[in-house]
């Protein structure tokens, strides 16, 4: 995870040099709010496209791929669109109660995280 915020914290600095220079260097907030509400709408979907995209294209974030972790379906495939998305929404619900959904793996039978679970996905290893 810390690999992949990494390199979304640079995607979301870059959407900040834009909008900074569309405002023509003033802060975000001086936009005025329908600006902050797209602002924040195009950050959500920076982080949204981020895993999507690759979960659905290669299986695996670059974080993922510095560990050996592969997405895969219950079928072995690679997750589609639809999956990778009801993931990502699905794994924001298993952070609100104090990241449960994700410790969930710890002492469950199959291992599975609640978006998991949700999303009919689950994480493979694969050593190099």
């Amino acid at each position: 995870m810390v690999y992949d915020s990494l390199l979304i914290f640079a995607f979301l600095v870059i959407l900040a040099i834009l909008a900074n220079t569309v405002l023509g260097g003033e802060n975000v907030y001086a936009g005025g709010p329908v600006f902050v509400r797209a602002y924040n709408a195009l950050r959500f979907l920076v982080i949204f496209l981020f895993f999507v995209v690759y979960w659905s294209t290669r299986g695996r974030t670059l974080g993922m791929q510095s560990w050996g972790l592969q997405l895969q379906t219950t079928a072995g495939e690679i997750p589609s669109m639809s999956a990778a998305s009801i993931r990502f929404f699905a794994a924001i619900i298993s952070w609100i109660p104090f990241g449960l959904g994700f410790l969930w793996q710890l002492w469950g039978k199959d291992k599975l995280t609640w978006h998991d679970r949700i999303s009919g996905t689950r994480l493979m290893y694969y050593p190099k």
